[in-house]
């Protein structure tokens, strides 16, 4: 659905794109992870085509896109991290204005409209001013203007910021609908968890290149650290170490302070073999503790810095 080929783009002496590539396939949520001022912004409205690169392409389902195309760009909803709605309108009336600046037929566009209003949650209260929502009740009309011409590629740039926590997880299970009903999601996050929780692929940005790119468990791999598991329970704890340090995935175990200490890879896969392993050395566990490297962690060690500095 899009591909990013060595996109570059300079405002004077800052190169705040340095090269950047990347691809999304149909129904796939590629997320972009990066502070401030890393280039997130500068790559959407290229990728957009609000902004001319450089240097670099865009194909946007196949078909190069530049400021001056048209068809291409009808493929694509943006979501821009400000809010484009009109304050003074009701939410349908910011809808049905939207829809003719689209270009959707009149006969059609009521019924899409009032989709879109269920889609977002925001059908009861359709006839209101917008003024007078929440700032997370406007992020959700902000989406479903995006949403209105049935865009086969959709950016969210942040769309979570600033909102209550009911919004924003009505916001994220919004996403992942649309995500399975084969919409490609471009989606750029200060929140690691909305990362983890929505995103098939991962790109991390910082200071205008890409870092690394992967699934989460492709991402992680990178730091090279491994699964952590603590087992609390009574018995013989010292065989159950031993019989634990047999299986391929145990890289080492270790009795402390009334718990086997394992390292290990691809915790919740060996979790059940791990605890039929100790339960035949004698041992009655009571509880589990699983520490998983997380993107965190990922983040920290390609940029030095966290996610939100």
């Amino acid at each position: 659905m899009l591909d990013c080929i060595g996109l570059r783009k300079r405002f004077g002496k800052v190169e705040a794109v340095r090269g950047v590539n990347f691809q999304i396939a149909e129904g796939e949520t590629y997320g972009l992870l990066g502070p401030n001022g890393a280039g997130k912004t500068t790559t959407i409205s290229m990728v957009c085509g609000l902004l001319e690169p450089d240097s670099g392409d865009v194909l946007v389902v196949g078909q190069p896109l530049t400021t001056h195309s048209v068809a291409e760009k009808a493929a694509i909803g943006y979501v821009p991290q400000e809010l484009a709605i009109y304050p003074d309108l009701t939410a349908r009336e910011n809808l049905h204005f939207f829809a003719r600046l689209y270009g959707l037929a009149p006969d059609l566009a009521g019924a899409r409209v009032d989709e879109v209003l269920r889609v977002v949650g925001l059908g009861d209260r359709a006839s209101e001013q917008t003024k007078n929502f929440s700032g997370g009740m406007q992020r959700r009309l902000n989406i479903g203007i995006g949403l209105l011409h049935r865009p086969r590629l959709l950016f969210l740039d942040e769309p979570t910021v600033g909102v209550d926590p009911q919004s924003r997880n009505a916001i994220l299970e919004s996403v992942e609908k649309l995500s399975g009903e084969g919409m490609a999601v471009l989606y750029t996050t200060h929140y690691m968890e909305e990362a983890e929780r929505l995103c098939d692929r991962i790109g991390i940005v910082d200071l205008g290149e890409l870092k690394a790119e992967g699934t989460r468990a492709e991402l992680v791999s990178l730091v090279g650290e491994h699964d952590r598991v603590a087992l609390e329970g009574v018995g013989d704890l010292q065989a159950a170490a031993d019989a634990s340090r047999a299986l391929e995935e145990v890289r080492a175990a270790s009795v402390q302070d009334g718990a086997i200490q394992l390292i290990v890879d691809h915790a919740r896969s060996i979790l059940p073999e791990l605890l039929t392993t100790a339960s035949d050395a004698g041992m009655a566990v009571n509880s589990v503790d699983v520490h998983e490297p997380d993107l965190e962690a990922v983040f920290l060690h390609l940029t030095g810095k966290a996610l939100r500095d």
